[in-house]
């Protein structure tokens, strides 16, 4: 069987989600038996050409592309409020663009729901991402050096959040729990990929410039198992996700993950991390070290179910039914 994984991953693109999903999925598919796999190729000669972004490079491959084309819906319109500055009108162009597309992954249940009301009729596949669980583990070499590199004492208690700086990421929560909890070290791994096209991007920049001691924003991390590594505790206060990648990679790193009440991450993660509704209640967990390090315990074990190596086989038999249409 010949793939083609196809990502818009230049410049500021390679550093967000579904560039990371499609990396891990490619490395994975590149050791299976009867797979020969590309990434980005410029030829057309392939049995399945599976696209993980539909910006112009995607939809200039797709028009000479042999194969059946697959495109895997890590974006949907819902995420883009709060994210994007002039979401509504980048939003209009979605059903036209993923009606090109001959089948369409979704990767989480609301994803699904949210892709089947804009495109009833469309083929679709409901399959999550995965994870590299021997990638992500906690390096306590990496801990020193983080902690090092960042100036944070040992018995400093950590608490990371790794996404872009926008307001549906939660980064203004964020910033108020900082204040409310001074003692805390907060680290933000992530910047502006989209730059001026980000939305408060000049206020969410002068709001930086006001944050105690206790703050940190990284920028990008070439190795983000150092930042894992780094941390006590990972806080998601995303008001909006298609799955949330991030979630699994810090769980597979053994960290306890407090994370917004909403339905995308009910949905997947369930039991597996605690989940709070405002600042005022993620306090109240974040106080909680006990129930924390019980957390702490059990997080590496309930990323199985979506190791790469299942998540992979769920993609290659899917193509293989694809093709024998």
């Amino acid at each position: 069987m010949k793939i083609n994984i196809f990502v818009e991953d230049l410049l500021f693109l390679k550093y967000i989600g579904c560039s990371t999903a499609a990396k891990t999925l490619y490395r994975q598919l590149s050791m299976m038996p009867g797979v020969e796999i590309s990434w980005n190729s410029k030829s057309s000669d392939f049995d399945v050409v599976h696209y993980h972004s539909f910006g112009p490079l995607s939809l200039l491959n797709r028009n000479y592309s042999r194969g059946v084309k697959v495109l895997t819906a890590h974006s949907t319109p819902r995420v883009n409020y709060g994210n994007l500055a002039f979401s509504r009108t980048i939003n209009s162009y979605y059903p036209h663009v993923y009606r090109k597309f001959d089948h369409i992954i979704n990767i989480s249940v609301p994803c699904q729901r949210e892709i089947k009301a804009m495109l009833p009729d469309k083929s679709a596949t409901l399959i999550p991402n995965g994870i590299d669980r021997e990638l992500f583990k906690p390096d306590p070499d990496k801990r020193k050096r983080f902690r090092e590199k960042f100036n944070i004492g040992e018995d400093e208690k950590v608490v990371l959040t790794v996404a872009q700086q926008t307001p549906r990421k939660g980064i203004y929560d964020f910033l108020e729990l900082s204040k409310k909890h001074p003692e805390i070290k907060w680290v933000w791994v992530g910047g502006f990929p989209y730059g001026l096209f980000s939305s408060d991007y000049f206020n969410i920049k002068n709001m930086k410039k006001k944050c105690g001691n206790n703050v940190i924003f990284t920028g990008f991390i070439p190795d983000i198992i150092e930042a894992y590594s780094g941390a006590d505790l990972f806080l998601m206060p995303s008001y909006a996700e298609t799955f949330g990648l991030v979630i699994l990679e810090a769980l597979s790193c053994g960290l306890p993950v407090v994370a917004r009440d909403i339905p995308e991450f009910r949905e997947i993660f369930h039991e597996g991390v605690h989940f709070f509704r405002d600042a005022d209640d993620a306090s109240l967990i974040l106080d909680d070290d006990d129930s924390l390090k019980q957390s702490s315990i059990a997080a590496h074990a309930y990323t199985e179910q979506f190791d790469i190596k299942r998540i992979a086989s769920m993609h290659y038999d899917l193509y293989r039914r694809l093709i024998e249409k």
